[in-house]
């Protein structure tokens, strides 16, 4: 990954917050190109700065009205692959991460109620071979949702 200079820095954080902006806006903001614009975000997609773009859904638009966090303890960590594996074909689980501390996975749900996320737990996640217990964490409400800021990056 090639070094992010200011340029760089500046069109990330135009982005950041507003990933629909059309490029000629972001080049007037820049000062320079839309040419430029173009060839500065292709590079971050290539060299991995930039992994997404997108529309966030809501999903209690979709009635999911519950979000949830598991803990997932597993027999062994190197059951880890296989795991995420399984909970690739769950569509309610959105995000798993591999851990330290508690849990051996950390895995962020959405439910449609309490019936169905006692189905995903009992029927489905606890039910994956090498899971050994989950804990549960109920979302009440997100008080926070951002990315990192770009602002924040240091110069070197």
């Amino acid at each position: 990954m090639e070094r992010i200079d200011l340029l760089d820095k500046k069109i990330l954080s135009i982005l950041s917050k507003n990933a629909r902006i059309p490029f000629k806006d972001v080049a007037a903001q820049c000062n320079v190109s839309r040419a430029a614009i173009h060839q500065r975000v292709q590079h971050l997609i290539e060299d991995g700065v930039i992994t997404g773009s997108g529309f966030d859904v809501n999903p209690k638009s979709l009635g999911y009205s519950t979000c949830t966090y598991v803990g997932i303890n597993l027999e062994r960590g190197n059951m880890y692959r296989d795991v995420v594996d399984r909970l690739q074909h769950i569509p309610e689980v959105v995000e798993c991460h591999f851990t330290t501390g508690p849990y051996t996975m950390l895995a962020k749900l959405y439910a449609k109620d309490n019936e169905q996320l006692m189905d995903l737990l009992n029927n489905q996640l606890q039910s994956i071979p090498g899971v050994v217990a989950t804990e549960t964490l109920i979302s009440l409400e997100q008080s926070i949702k951002r990315e990192i800021s770009v602002e924040t990056l240091n110069d070197k």
